[in-house]
């Protein structure tokens, strides 16, 4: 028998119901279980090095030819904030706006047919497109707002670190590669050894929104006033 969207829609707002009242009752104990076999054996993360980004957008050129993002949406943005200081001597302060691949994801929590999951093995947040049914709980519940439906394929979509295109084949994500003054730096949180690691560890950075109890995965190296100027 088919069922209408309209009815799945309705009968998953039943189940988000019941299950908000069972995250809401279950035991500390049994999330500190499922917690520890989520554990990725790899934490893939990135930073942005604010300093260093120039805001030329060959990271969305390069995103967008390598995953075949259409017009109208984007799967990486660059904010542009400014101009500080007075002319000749203005600044302007760039930042990157994508998927924070959070360790506590509310899109994932709220999808209601497992389209939306986190990678066990890398600690990506990704999206199987042939389980989303366009819903947009998980747009709505992304308190970041990098997640869109896809104008062809009417699925969700957003940045997955170029995951199937990519890291697939041992490359680093395109924007990566593409910035010109290697403002991003992508690698494992758990290897000591990595760049990532390593950058972290020498210069200040900040996450968006942390007070959420997300956990991203996103850093951001601050802009120094004077840094970049135009």
């Amino acid at each position: 028998m088919q069922v209408s969207k309209r009815q799945f829609l309705k009968g998953v707002g039943a189940l988000l119901a019941g299950a908000s009242f069972y995250g809401v009752t279950r035991s500390p104990q049994a999330d500190s279980t499922q917690a520890a076999e989520a554990t990725p054996e790899i934490k893939y993360a990135m930073v942005h090095d604010e300093n260093a980004c120039i805001g030329c957008n060959a990271c969305i050129d390069a995103c967008r030819e390598v995953n075949h993002v259409p017009d109208g949406v984007s799967r990486v943005k660059i904010e542009r904030s400014g101009p500080f200081g007075e002319y000749p001597e203005q600044s302007y302060r760039f930042s990157r706006v994508s998927c924070q691949h959070c360790e506590a994801a509310p899109c994932v929590r709220v999808c209601p047919t497992g389209a939306a999951y986190i990678d066990k093995a890398t600690g990506i947040v990704a999206v199987n497109s042939d389980r989303c049914v366009g819903c947009q709980y998980c747009i709505a519940a992304c308190p970041y707002q990098v997640r869109y439906i896809h104008p062809e394929t009417r699925t969700a979509d957003k940045c997955d670190f170029c995951q199937k295109s990519r890291l697939a084949k041992g490359l680093e994500p395109a924007c990566v590669e593409a910035c010109p003054t290697k403002a991003l730096t992508f690698g494992n949180l758990k290897d000591p050894e990595s760049d990532l690691v390593k950058l972290l560890k020498a210069k200040p950075s900040y996450r968006a929104k942390v007070d959420l109890g997300t956990r991203p995965k996103l850093f951001h190296i601050q802009t120094i006033d004077g840094e970049i100027m135009l």
